[in-house]
């Protein structure tokens, strides 16, 4: 009997112009376009030079930050109120203002100061703005106390910091990014989907001339959601094939850790997406209780920030998405290259 809804369900699939084309296009789209568009690296950020001094060491300052590719020098002002016109209309994003005399006290009395303002109507873009032209003032001015002291023995201690960085060496944002977009594209094609499925036959009165036939509920459940698993599975090998060529990602781990945590997830999702069906008269509610629910379980999955980053109710909230747990073995494989004994209590909670 459920070969036959299997069969059924695929003919009705096929016969449907749009969603062929979803399975394939939709999650080579997002690991596409997504990792570049959501992505919170800050760069090209507008600098307003006010430069009073115009000496040799001014103009190295400032083409140390332009050359940084931080930063793109979009204006140079005579005076402050110049400057902030240009923020004003949102032309510059940082000003940064250098004093007369800036060289000679900096020579003569090792000290001077500059002025760096930024603009914080969007706060990430101003403070991380800020933070890159202290850390680049910082290294030029290590850079001129080498070059003061060259020629004499200098007895003060100091420290180098040589960065490591573990699991994601080259800081591409995409690497963080490219896991968690395939966790979210499978939410979609294998608990929204059938979910959606289902209600169109309940709108249209189709399920309930499956009421009067010998299928139990069971086997009519089994035979709505096994094609969109098998769906998932194929947009899962894609997503896997366009990571690999396109975003040159490569799992350290073993690929089949995430074939077997994609098939929990897919159950644990498939059964969200029935009881969204069960409450949804019309497509249209459906639709919205998805949008709630998939905002929901996005924003606290940590897609975008860490859980840990989160109020502590939040986090306690974040228990209950699916999402959180996929997401995390996603990255744990790919990046860390992590076992199976090292996923246990994720698979724990996805079992639950």
């Amino acid at each position: 009997m459920i070969r036959f809804l299997i069969e059924k369900e695929f003919k009705q699939f096929f016969r449907n112009s749009f969603l062929p084309r979803l399975i394939i296009v939709f999650p080579m789209m997002a690991l596409l376009v997504f990792p570049l568009a959501a992505n919170f690296e800050v760069r090209n950020i507008n600098l307003s030079v006010i430069d009073h001094d115009k000496s040799p060491y001014s103009r190295s300052l400032i083409q140390k930050v332009v050359s940084s590719g931080y930063f793109r020098l979009s204006d140079v002002s005579s005076n402050f109120d110049e400057a902030l016109k240009e923020v004003e209309v949102d032309r510059s994003d940082v000003i940064l203002e250098i004093p007369q005399n800036f060289e000679r006290n900096l020579v003569r009395e090792q000290h001077t100061e500059l002025m760096i303002s930024a603009n914080a109507v969007n706060g990430a873009k101003g403070g991380l703005g800020s933070a890159y032209l202290a850390g680049i003032i910082a290294d030029f001015n290590s850079g001129i106390r080498a070059e003061l002291v060259s020629g004499f023995e200098d007895k003060t201690a100091g420290l180098e910091i040589v960065p490591l960085y573990r699991y994601n060496t080259r800081l591409k944002y995409e690497v963080f990014m490219v896991p968690a977009i395939m966790a979210m594209v499978l939410a979609m094609i294998c608990g929204f989907l059938p979910a959606l499925n289902i209600v169109s036959e309940k709108q249209s009165g189709t399920i309930e001339q499956m009421n009067v036939t010998p299928v139990n509920k069971d086997t009519f459940i089994l035979g709505k959601l096994i094609p969109y698993w098998i769906f998932g599975y194929i947009a899962l090998t894609l997503m896997l094939l366009v990571a690999r060529f396109v975003w040159e990602l490569t799992p350290v781990g073993n690929p089949l850790t995430i074939y077997i945590f994609a098939t929990m997830f897919i159950l644990a999702f498939s059964g969200f997406g029935l009881v969204i069906s069960n409450y949804a008269s019309t497509v249209q509610q459906a639709m919205f209780m998805i949008f709630f629910f998939v905002l929901t379980f996005i924003f606290l999955s940590g897609l975008y920030t860490p859980v840990e980053n989160m109020p502590g109710w939040a986090q306690f909230i974040s228990n209950i998405s699916p999402l959180k747990y996929i997401m995390q073995v996603l990255r744990m494989v790919y990046l860390k290259g992590s076992s199976f004994m090292d996923l246990i209590p994720q698979f724990i909670a996805l079992s639950i």
